[in-house]
């Protein structure tokens, strides 16, 4: 039986990482799971991270060290309080700089080593916070940034960068979860989790989150500690 052809799919532990992948497995690829530790405030992303990566069946999986906090300027990797108020216009303080870019060079720098060439990753440009490098035109940017930054596109075997959620609504993702018949209480999406390890249920990746399962008519396996 011939191998599938391989994808590098990038995995945070998050709901949208998670069917951006396994759409990725029902395109008939054999996954190749990225995670990236950038030092984010929380552990519990990478643990889900690594449920996700086995429960998809993934080929191999690397979690990859970095330490953005060097950096900081993120409430997700420096000592910036979490905003809980609602999501509010603008780019939130969550934003982590030049985050994506950072991940699919990683993931372009794999796959073009291992041969592949399709990367998938969970960016979504409608209820997605604000985020710059979630945008239609962030991904065809980068896609073709990959044509001429590698020996591969050089030599005409070009890059597709798959971005399945890109025009999903948080409850059009639920139900694309639900319809792949995953469990989707292996994913987590809060930004600053309890010490008993439960979502939060106030910061704007919890609103997401909760506001989709909600309006997808779909029962949230979600531990909340709050409601907004």
């Amino acid at each position: 039986m011939a191998s599938l052809p391989p994808a590098v799919v990038l995995v945070s532990g998050g709901l949208d990482s998670m069917v951006s992948a396994a759409r990725a497995r029902e395109d008939g690829r054999a996954l190749f799971a990225l995670s990236i530790d950038y030092h984010q405030r929380h552990r519990i992303e990478l643990e889900a991270a690594r449920r996700v990566a086995a429960a998809l069946g993934a080929a191999r999986h690397i979690v990859l060290p970095l330490d953005l906090s060097a950096f900081g300027g993120s409430a997700l990797t420096a000592d910036i309080a979490v905003p809980k108020q609602g999501v509010q216009p603008g780019i939130p303080v969550t934003y982590v700089p030049a985050r994506n870019t950072i991940f699919l060079s990683l993931a372009l720098g794999w796959a073009e080593a291992v041969g592949a060439r399709d990367l998938y990753i969970g960016v979504n440009a409608l209820d997605y916070s604000g985020y710059p490098d979630c945008r239609p035109e962030f991904v065809a940017a980068f896609e073709g940034l990959a044509e001429l930054a590698t020996k591969a596109g050089v030599e005409g075997r070009a890059f597709r960068i798959h971005a399945p959620l890109q025009h999903l609504t948080k409850a059009d993702i639920v139900h694309e979860g639900a319809r792949l018949g995953l469990d989707m209480g292996l994913s987590w999406s809060c930004y600053d989790p309890t010490p008993e390890g439960e979502h939060c249920g106030l910061c704007d990746s919890c609103r997401l989150r909760r506001r989709g399962f909600e309006e997808a008519g779909v029962a949230d396996p979600t531990r909340y500690a709050a409601n907004p």
